[in-house]
């Protein structure tokens, strides 16, 4: 895809998405994504030769492969929203051979799933694409809802069907967040022991954090804190929604922050929103992946290249995109997961 095309579809604020000069944390600071990344970033740390070759397996796969960016397809919402709500627009996915197809016709440098999606076809694809296992999940089956994230198998199942890495949510802020960490805590530490990888889902989740009509889940402030958790347990990706405001803290009124967050650090642009994000990545030495969120229908594609340029210019490393690939038919799919790409791609689109 042109540049001319991104522009496009960035619509009528491609001028302020494709120009901006952050004055917040400034790109020097940065760790940035790039062909040296893993032995610029992670030879030095304590993880083992066989984290380091996961992660080789994962940075070099699909069309962004050797260019220290990441673009994944995650297919666990058949049980964190329902397997009704999440195939019936596009039922072949019902069959989990298809969410692997598409992620190998997309391009992506892996597929997440759940365990049962994996183990199904893990003879016939576990060596032709990076496998990441999600190992707990919101079963969101129980009456009345509840959220909590609960272990769905173990890191060892993992390991033996091939996986490269492990990925776990945490809901930081819900009463079940301390149990939460622990548990994931203990996961990630055998998933280094056993050679793989560890990517989170730093998620927020306390109705607390609804204040004044104003919801602040995805504010860059508390977001950005539980980054700061994420990769203090050692996840070596983070995945996290893409900030839409901020000041939480100082909306609920708790915990504790400082002036210059808000005045200096971060400013309403999405982009310095999304560098708040990726400082608390270590400034970016562990990498941020921002979701692509819900199916709209035809404004996906538009959405999907917006996320990924705020993403990319703020200094993270990919997006990590389900639905508004799989609930489509598949060459719409693979056509959209291939824009998120060449905006990575792009010697155009350079870090704000």
């Amino acid at each position: 895809m042109s540049s001319a095309k991104i522009a496009e579809l960035l619509g009528a604020g491609a001028e302020s998405l494709l120009n901006h000069q952050s004055k917040t944390i400034s790109k020097e600071h940065l760790h940035l994504p790039g062909p040296d990344f893993l032995d610029r970033i992670f030879a030095p740390t304590n993880r083992s030769n066989q984290v380091i070759r996961s992660l080789q397996a994962l940075y070099g796969h699909g069309r962004l492969k050797d260019t220290g960016y990441v673009s994944i397809l995650p297919v666990d919402q058949g049980i964190e929203h329902s397997a009704g709500a999440s195939f019936a627009p596009n039922p072949i996915y019902f069959d989990p051979e298809n969410i692997v197809k598409l992620a190998i016709e997309g391009g992506c440098n892996a597929v997440a799933s759940t365990y049962g999606v994996l183990a199904s076809v893990s003879r016939k694809y576990a060596h032709k694409i990076p496998f990441i296992v999600k190992i707990n999940h919101n079963e969101f089956l129980s009456y009345p809802n509840k959220f909590d994230q609960i272990m769905f198998g173990t890191v060892q199942e993992a390991w033996n069907m091939g996986a490269v890495a492990v990925g776990a949510t945490i809901y930081f802020g819900s009463d079940e967040s301390a149990r939460q960490i622990q548990e994931v805590s203990e996961a990630f530490e055998y998933a280094h022991e056993l050679g793989m990888a560890t990517i989170l889902w730093c998620y927020l989740r306390n109705p607390g954090f609804k204040k004044d009509g104003k919801d602040y889940h995805t504010a860059a402030d508390l977001t950005g804190q539980a980054n700061h958790l994420g990769v203090t347990i050692q996840a070596d990706i983070i995945k996290q929604k893409l900030p839409t405001n901020n000041g939480g803290y100082t909306a609920v009124a708790f915990g504790k922050t400082h002036p210059k967050v808000y005045s200096e650090l971060s400013s309403d642009h999405p982009i310095d929103l999304c560098r708040y994000q990726v400082a608390n990545c270590y400034m970016g030495r562990m990498g941020l992946i921002n979701s692509g969120g819900e199916s709209k229908g035809a404004s996906d594609l538009s959405e999907a290249v917006t996320t990924a340029v705020i993403n990319k210019r703020a200094g993270g490393q990919g997006l990590i995109s389900g639905r508004k690939a799989f609930q489509k038919p598949m060459t719409e799919g693979v056509a959209l997961l291939n824009a998120i790409q060449d905006v990575y791609l792009s010697k155009d689109i350079t870090i704000a």
